[in-house]
């Protein structure tokens, strides 16, 4: 499973050069989050692992008189995130790890939010600790969504199953996508790293693999290039990759409706404060 060296490398391209597909993935879930970081007032926010930048210029645009600040490991995803951002004089993207990040005093925010950037941490609690003190002493919320159990996750259990044998898709302590699924060892981290009132709410949505003129065929580049069939196939020989293409496609035309071939995912958004 990815961890933060692969979104340093290849995993981090990948998605940069993907954001459309990305972003569009989360289209169902992404105003929801965006809903609930805004439900709090701040001046300066930091978004934990910003990827290509979706949620920070959302959050921007909704609160023009705050200063938003889009964090990443990755220098492609960083330059894709200030491309699409335009010259908005309300938010900044730059390259750090936000498990080490530190502020300057007079930025320290009062919202900390992610789009799942924050199941990749090597020691969770040190980054979250190190959050918490980065944020401003007269309090600050955190709002982040990831993903719950595997099996509360079609879109990828039926991906999975088309898969040899051996390819693992959720170690439940490994940083990965799946990290944060267990809300009980979540609320363990976030306790431990002294944060308060933690909440969790779930959210099932579809998850959109493919769309426009070709929606299947754009849901097998997705798979092709994202996720754990884009792993298994890069894993194995040439030779070997035809027949789970097919079987991709296949499961891609058995999910497609009304012009999209989507599949239900499910999440946690987690929110807690700092007093």
């Amino acid at each position: 499973m990815p961890g933060i060296e692969d979104w340093q490398g290849q995993v981090g391209e990948t998605w940069a050069s993907e954001w459309l597909r990305t972003d569009r993935s989360f289209s169902n879930l992404t105003p929801q989050l965006v809903d609930r970081v805004l439900r709090r007032e701040f001046t300066h926010a930091l978004d934990i692992g910003c990827g290509a930048g979706e949620l920070s210029i959302r959050v921007a645009g909704a609160r023009p008189e705050a200063q938003v600040l889009g964090v990443d490991v990755n220098e492609s995803l960083i330059a894709t995130a200030r491309e699409r951002a335009g010259g908005s004089s309300n938010l900044a993207f730059e390259i750090h790890d936000a498990g080490r990040w530190t502020p300057p005093e007079e930025a320290r925010p009062q919202s900390l939010f992610s789009r799942h950037g924050v199941m990749f941490f090597d020691d969770p609690v040190a980054a979250f600790e190190n959050l918490r003190a980065a944020a401003s002493p007269l309090g600050a919320a955190l709002t982040f969504s990831c993903f719950r159990s595997l099996s509360d996750n079609p879109f990828f259990t039926q991906i999975g199953a088309l898969l040899p044998k051996g390819e693992d898709l959720a170690d439940p302590t490994a940083p990965g996508p799946f990290a944060f699924a267990d809300r009980d060892r979540v609320a363990s981290i976030l306790t431990d790293a002294g944060w308060r009132d933690i909440e969790f709410e779930r959210i099932d949505f579809e998850m959109i693999a493919g769309a426009g003129v070709d929606p299947v065929g754009d849901a097998c580049a997705y798979f092709n290039r994202i996720g754990p069939a884009a792993r298994a196939l890069a894993g194995m020989p040439e030779e070997e990759r035809p027949p789970i293409r097919a079987k991709i496609a296949e499961l891609a035309a058995s999910n497609l409706r009304d012009g999209k071939v989507a599949m239900m995912a499910s999440v946690w958004i987690v929110t807690a404060s700092t007093n």
